[in-house]
């Protein structure tokens, strides 16, 4: 009886130890589960890059090849998403910076805006001397193909002079018309006139004079820098109205949140599309050997140049100043890097980059909302370390020597161009005409620099929406640090106060920090500022 007592007894033991290895196993799996399930939209992104990759490739094993037609078929669900972020452009950034101008003070706005101009200036120019110092050590203009024999004719673009870039900068920050600024902007153009000349004997000499004219006028294009100064002025005008400009700031505020959700919705689309957009890219590729053949050395310096900027000196620089690891940081914006490599495009990728450094790194919502917009327009450290490496290279290509004062000019220039660059598609070359201009380089060759742009410009993009990212990150640091200092300083005050016991009373009164309800006033009145800047 003993011994069957027994039995029933180890059996019980062993079921309690299996439940016990049960248990312990479990929160193992939850926590698999849990993590998978948080990085579920970055896994397929990740997957939907090697996909394109493998379904391009096999796409250019196809007999024959594919038209044009079905290539633009088949990339269709690509452009489908490009069309769906460049819909969310104009109202996200509108309502953005109006709704971000109107809740920050005045004085704040200016310090958060002048420290992310600072931020932006010294990573571009730094992002600007990687390219140079690189192209002078790896030497890609030696031994590069003429354009001609690239096998991809590409139309040579006009030139320009610095003075007329810049004065089309200056125009475009004032638009004419609000209205057309949403989709128009201008832009300089040349009309060259021949001038025959009738000599004495009435005998017409064609082709004396040549003469080039000014021809301004409005391009295709968004001008989104004139619409970010007119929503930053304008929601500044708001916060000075008071009570009265309330209702439009929380109209911004609804709109904003409105069209959050849709990005939210948006990017749960952008795998398939970036899938399709990275194969599409593949496909349309002529001769792939002969182009890394005769370019590249150019693209292997704006690889490892790009990849130094982003991967060691902006994470230096974020570590240095918050003590935080930037590539958990990075980790975070990695759905939003991704949809700048498939798009190529910073502001496409701008409604994912608001959603991801919001909701993964804890970047508050006045601070995303009104310096990644901005970024977006101002800050091009990819496309400013792109067209240093293409000036040294086309200089190296026509064998003209550059002496330290070009080499500084083109440095400045890049810095200074890339703030008005487009963020837009091969938006860098754009610019790159006037760099060239400045150091008296032949434009010429551009022509060898668009054949390999669209996949430079893709690494350019990540860059560009990588620094912005971090910028917003750092804006959060200094502001968190900020803001612990002036809630001790009020700490100090008021314990001062409590020890001297005639004015106990008033200190109550009137002091910042009365409870309610076991809360301190002034972290309620924090609490209702944020709620009350919802963007």
């Amino acid at each position: 009886m003993a011994a069957e007592k027994d039995a029933p007894n180890g059996d019980v033991g062993a079921a309690h130890g299996q439940a016990e290895a049960e248990a312990e196993a479990r929160p193992g799996a939850s926590r698999l589960r849990g993590c998978l399930r948080a990085n579920l939209l970055v896994l397929l992104t990740v997957a939907g890059v090697v996909a394109g990759v493998a379904v391009g490739l096999g796409a250019r094993q196809v007999p024959g090849g594919l038209t044009p037609t079905q290539v633009l078929y088949f990339s269709f669900p690509g452009e489908l998403l490009l069309r769906l972020l460049k819909m969310i452009i104009l109202p996200l950034v509108v309502c953005s910076l109006v709704a971000g101008a109107a809740s920050l003070d005045p004085a704040a706005l200016g310090r958060l805006g002048g420290w992310a101009m600072l931020f932006f200036l010294v990573t571009t120019l730094l992002a600007s001397s990687i390219g140079v110092a690189l192209a002078f050590i790896v030497k890609p203009g030696e031994g590069a193909a003429p354009p001609t024999q690239v096998g991809q004719a590409s139309e040579v673009l006009p030139s320009k002079d610095v003075a007329d870039s810049f004065l089309d900068l200056i125009r475009n920050i004032f638009p004419s018309n609000l209205v057309s600024a949403a989709f128009r902007s201008y832009a300089t153009t040349y009309e060259t006139i021949k001038k025959n000349i009738t000599g004495e004997e009435g005998v017409i000499s064609e082709n004396v004079t040549m003469q080039k004219v000014l021809k301004g006028g409005e391009v295709e294009g968004m001008n989104i820098l004139g619409l970010v100064v007119f929503a930053i002025v304008f929601g500044i005008a708001l916060r000075k109205l008071g009570a009265e400009g309330e209702i439009l700031v929380k109209f911004f505020n609804s709109f904003n949140e409105a069209t959050m959700v849709l990005v939210s919705w948006i990017m749960w689309y952008a795998p398939l599309g970036i899938m399709f957009l990275v194969a599409g890219k593949i496909v349309e590729m002529k001769d792939v050997v002969a182009l890394f053949t005769s370019l590249g050395k150019y693209i292997c310096c704006c690889f490892v140049g790009h990849a130094i900027h982003g991967l060691i000196v902006l994470p230096a620089i974020y570590f240095v100043f918050t003590r935080k690891n930037p590539y958990r940081f990075l980790w975070g914006i990695f759905t939003a890097l991704a949809t700048a490599f498939g798009t190529s495009s910073s502001s496409a990728t701008l409604p994912l980059m608001i959603k991801c450094v919001e909701e993964n790194n804890g970047v508050s919502k006045h601070i995303s909302r009104f310096i990644l917009p901005i970024g977006a327009t101002v800050n091009m450290d990819g496309a400013a370390l792109f067209q240093c490496v293409a000036a040294v290279f086309i200089a190296q290509l026509n064998n003209m020597p550059l002496n330290f004062i070009q080499v500084i000019t083109i440095l400045v220039t890049a810095t200074a161009s890339s703030v008005g660059a487009a963020g837009i598609p091969a938006g860098g070359i754009l610019t790159l005409a006037i760099i060239l201009e400045a150091v008296g380089l032949p434009t010429n060759d551009i022509s060898l620099i668009l054949a390999v742009d669209w996949l430079v410009d893709r690494t350019c993009t990540v860059l560009n929406v990588e620094g912005d990212a971090f910028g917003a990150g750092l804006l959060q640091a200094y502001t968190d640090r900020t803001m612990g200092r002036v809630e001790a300083e009020e700490l100090v005050e008021i314990k001062t106060d409590a020890e001297d016991g005639s004015k106990r009373a008033d200190a109550q009164e009137g002091s910042p920090l009365i409870k309610r309800g076991g809360v301190p006033a002034s972290l309620v009145r924090v609490n209702s500022c944020e709620k009350e800047s919802v963007m």
